[in-house]
């Protein structure tokens, strides 16, 4: 094999600290871990670690606006302070579930798009406790 070659294969993958909170870290194998994957964006992080833990997926992501959204919080003021954005549908995260990178929720980022780099640390938050 070249050089050449082995430059780019190592160009093609990334390698972050992945960590988890609450409810995902004790869904998780191993809650701090370095998680190498082809790719160098939020995106193909979560597919190719979603394809490894399913069930994961199912905790964090929301596929629907139905899923994304809970009840019971006040009617947000018609004009909002700032600038207010969110991920396009599928692509968000469930209530009290969170995903971050290098400590920012990666709505404020580029979403799924962001890009992400070796040694960035990428977090799962799902911190709340459901009781009675």
């Amino acid at each position: 094999m070249s050089a050449t070659t082995d430059t780019t294969s190592e160009r093609d993958t990334t390698t972050v600290a992945l960590r988890a909170t609450g409810h995902v870290r004790d869904a998780m194998e191993t809650p701090h871990q370095e998680f190498t994957f082809e790719g160098d964006t939020l995106r193909d992080l979560l597919e190719t670690f979603f394809d490894e833990q399913p069930e994961l997926a199912e905790m964090l992501i929301a596929e629907t606006e139905a899923e994304a959204t809970t009840s019971g919080w006040a009617e947000p003021p018609e004009n909002l302070p700032g600038t207010w954005h969110k991920n396009p549908e599928g692509e968000q995260t469930k209530p009290f579930a969170r995903v971050l990178v290098n400590g920012k929720f990666n709505e404020v980022l580029d979403g799924f798009d962001t890009k992400i780099e070796d040694g960035d640390r990428v977090s799962f938050v799902y911190p709340f406790i459901f009781c009675c």
